[in-house]
């Protein structure tokens, strides 16, 4: 193992392992992507190269040092997340991480915490990881992780260094699938609709392409403007979990953007959903550039809103609304 396989996020890899070489690397950085394109892995990639016993500004995968990490009991690398009964980091989780990050490194190497997603914090949790930051303990590295910074207080954002991750290109996306045993078209049409997301991806591989798209086109083609009592009851169907209903936010954003470039006439070779053209240009016929553009940034806008906890039903519900008022 090595960076070099490493999918994607050359320039990033090469910011890391630069800094790396010539010992200049951050006390703090913020890792800003959407889901799946590789930031906890380059986190973790980090974290081995500075403690892997066989190489220098590299990891090997499989010395004491990196399988410890891979099994998160290295006693310098700490993964900070929600507990799993809970939805956020609390500000305990923090205060401990701090008396930690002032112990001396068992390696000699540096104190490492990998914050995944740093959304998680709430805001007195954001205030206790802040005076950390300002006044750092020797050795010591925290990675904040996020799809979107919204969630961060921006003194927060400006004590770390940060680098954004790009979506995957499609063709990487699709050459991963097929060594892992993909078919042609089955690659083809997954890298499509994971819009540059191995995490994504992989997991439309394990279950097949999801049958729900098929439902929510449906259900978007036929919300009607100013049909709210319809936009209610399906907000109510797509909250029932938040995995659900990030999941219908992560597909609504892939039909919209489709529906922009069906309506702009570009290439159908640059369509997400490839294997849905027909629905596509149903609802293309009905939708106009102008609204198909605003419901992204709504789409957005509601994803955020279920990254922070608010209300999944509420949020659904607003988004839906403004979808039937802009038909």
């Amino acid at each position: 193992m090595s960076f070099n396989e490493i999918i994607g996020q050359q320039r990033q890899l090469a910011a890391l392992r630069a800094a790396l070489a010539n010992g200049r690397l951050h006390h703090a950085y913020l890792f800003l992507g959407p889901e799946g394109v590789g930031k906890r892995l380059t986190a973790s990639a980090l974290a081995k190269a500075l403690h892997c016993r066989e190489r220098v500004h590299d990891y090997c995968g499989a010395c004491l040092n990196c399988r410890r990490i891979d099994d998160r009991n290295h006693p310098d690398v700490r993964v900070i997340e929600a507990p799993s009964a809970k939805k956020e980091i609390s500000i305990q989780q923090i205060r401990e991480l701090e008396r930690e990050l002032r112990y001396r490194s068992f390696t000699g190497q540096r104190k490492i915490a990998l914050i995944d997603p740093a959304t998680s914090l709430n805001v007195a949790s954001q205030n206790a990881l802040l005076k950390t930051l300002e006044e750092p303990p020797q050795n010591s590295l925290i990675i904040l992780i996020a799809a979107q910074e919204g969630g961060l207080l921006p003194t927060l954002r400006s004590r770390c260094l940060r680098l954004s991750f790009a979506p995957l290109l499609r063709e990487e996306v699709r050459r991963y699938l097929q060594a892992r045993g993909a078919g042609v078209a089955e690659a083809e049409a997954i890298a499509a609709l994971s819009m540059g997301s191995i995490g994504a991806a992989l997991a439309l591989h394990r279950a097949g392409l999801s049958e729900n798209r098929k439902k929510w086109a449906e259900m978007l083609i036929e919300l009607n403007r100013g049909d709210y009592r319809r936009a209610m009851m399906q907000a109510e169907a797509l909250a029932g979990s938040r995995d659900d209903a990030r999941e219908f936010l992560n597909w609504a954003e892939s039909w919209y953007r489709d529906l922009s470039i069906a309506r702009l006439g570009c290439s159908a070779g640059d369509l997400v959903n490839l294997d849905m053209r027909r629905e596509l240009e149903t609802q293309a016929a009905q939708t106009a550039v102008e609204p198909a553009l605003s419901a992204l940034a709504h789409i957005a806008a509601a994803r955020t809103e279920v990254q922070r906890n608010l209300n999944r039903r509420m949020v659904l519900e607003k988004l839906l609304f403004r979808l039937v008022e802009e038909r």
